[in-house]
């Protein structure tokens, strides 16, 4: 159902609510915020026309900060309220808030199951690999070996790569973006807007107080033009401070290159196809990590695929047309009824 345009042009100021935000000085949250507040009057809905749902979490006092309807709800549970709420009224553009233990670990079902059902939600999980607001316990996506307060030896765990659990659960839109560089964030966000269906962004998030620095390798000024690829579609892979490497398929592996080296020219690179069904590259480039490999930004996976709620309600109506009766006291004059006395 078509979701109710403004009729008059909204600003970043008429989405800020007037509540004090309550994260710590640095802590990435604070720009997500401020991108996401630009991006809603950009998309042209009303603000009646917004629900933001979060779960539990630093990343989930979000729907305080937005002028819109919101939900702040219980642990993990976000996206299953978020169906409720798109069910319920399919005219809502409806986005969840939430962090990497919220929707990994005691959410994870109901994250899997959003995607694999592809509601009609825009999903932003804010990655920090670490409970920030229990104080610093070791995440689903937390490094092994690194030290917590529940990890005093090293985390034994293999960590969640969220762009993997995406794509396997057969997702139609999984992006990457990093907190910190906004414009690219809000290009992301943008295109997550657009899409019909279950649309992740993993955003790598900073957490200042309890895992500063955890996404350094790839964030560092010294270091992030050689170990960040974004992508977009249509364009080769191409990255590096002199844009000289590249990304090539040798057989089944991905494989980087120096475009100028052993005859390797920019018609050799990979052109990056975000729209491609076939979901086997896409996965490959969500997991590609260092050393060996930078990691993917942008809009990695985009294609269509029929929506949860419009199948509810295509169903329903089916349903109706064939029967006899179209709401409780026709149901209850059609079949057989009994006085009590």
């Amino acid at each position: 159902m078509a979701i109710e345009h403004s009729n008059v042009e909204l600003t970043k100021a008429d989405f800020a609510s007037d509540q004090m935000v309550k994260w710590c000085p640095g802590c990435g949250d604070h720009s997500i915020l401020a991108s996401v507040l630009n991006v809603f009057p950009k998309i042209g809905y009303k603000k009646e026309s917004f629900c933001v749902v979060s779960g539990i979490g630093c990343s989930s006092r979000f729907p305080y900060y937005v002028n819109t309807y919101g939900f702040h709800s219980i642990h993990g549970r976000a996206a299953a309220i978020a169906t409720g709420v798109k069910i319920a009224n399919p005219k809502l553009s409806v986005w969840i808030n939430s962090g990497d233990g919220d929707a990994t670990a005691i959410g994870g079902n109901h994250f899997i199951h959003v995607v694999r059902r592809n509601m009609d939600v825009n999903y932003i999980l804010f990655n920090n690999r670490i409970y920030g607001l229990t104080k610093g316990q070791y995440s689903p996506t937390t490094k092994q070996g690194q030290i917590t307060k529940t990890s005093p030896f090293g985390v034994i765990d293999y960590p969640f790569n969220p762009g993997e659990l995406v794509i396997g659960a057969r997702g139609t839109f999984f992006a990457r973006a990093i907190d910190t560089q906004a414009k690219q964030l809000q290009d992301v966000c943008t295109h997550m807007a657009a899409h019909d269906g279950a649309a992740v962004v993993e955003v790598l998030q900073n957490c200042v107080i309890f895992n500063d620095g955890t996404h350094k390798e790839v964030t560092d000024k010294e270091v992030r033009d050689d170990r960040q690829l974004w992508l977009e579609h249509g364009k080769p892979m191409i990255f590096g401070k002199n844009r000289d490497k590249g990304i090539v398929l040798r057989g089944t592996r991905l494989e980087v290159v120096t475009i100028g080296e052993n005859g390797i020219t920019e018609k050799d690179i990979l052109v990056h196809d975000a729209h491609c069904e076939d979901n086997t590259l896409q996965l490959k480039l969500a997991l590609m990590q260092g050393p060996d490999f930078p990691i993917a930004l942008g809009v990695i996976r985009d294609v269509e695929a029929p929506t949860y709620d419009d199948g509810v309600y295509a169903q329903i109506e089916e349903v109706s047309e064939k029967k006899k009766y179209h709401n409780f006291e026709e149901l209850l004059l059609t079949n057989d009824t009994w006085e009590v006395k």
